[in-house]
């Protein structure tokens, strides 16, 4: 006996609109899995200048736009994927990561290097959430 799962569109003017065929992110119950947020300031749709740091504070403010959209938020994140343009920048992309998930059971994560990211950003961010 096999259950159907249905998949329920979750899309927000409060983060940037995606750049290709896909979707802002997607809920199967009991989770949502989210696309990768780029540093794009949703107001303006330009990309957020600076280093790595201030690149990853703008995916984290669309990531909880988006995850609120979804009807969750940061706490319920169980598995996060960071995409690094350059692994030296690791140190502070943790740095802000932390800020974001503070205190008690931290996220399972991954944190890769790869070789370009969409509009050559610095930083990357995937999650997958309970709802």
């Amino acid at each position: 006996m096999s259950t159907q799962i249905e998949k329920k569109l979750v899309n927000t003017d409060k983060a940037p609109a995606a750049i290709g065929p896909y979707s802002q992110a997607i809920i199967a119950a009991p989770f949502v899995f989210t696309s990768g947020q780029l540093p794009v300031d949703p107001k303006t749709n330009e990309l957020v200048g600076g280093d790595a740091a201030n690149q990853a504070k703008q995916v984290f403010e669309n990531m909880k736009a988006v995850l609120a959209e979804a009807g969750t938020d940061l706490s319920k994140v169980v598995k996060a994927t960071v995409f690094l343009k350059n692994m030296d920048d690791f140190a502070a992309v943790n740095t802000v990561y932390a800020s974001y998930f503070g205190q008690g059971i931290l996220p399972a994560r991954s944190a890769v290097q790869v070789a370009k990211l969409p509009k050559d950003v610095a930083v990357e961010i995937e999650m997958i959430a309970l709802i």
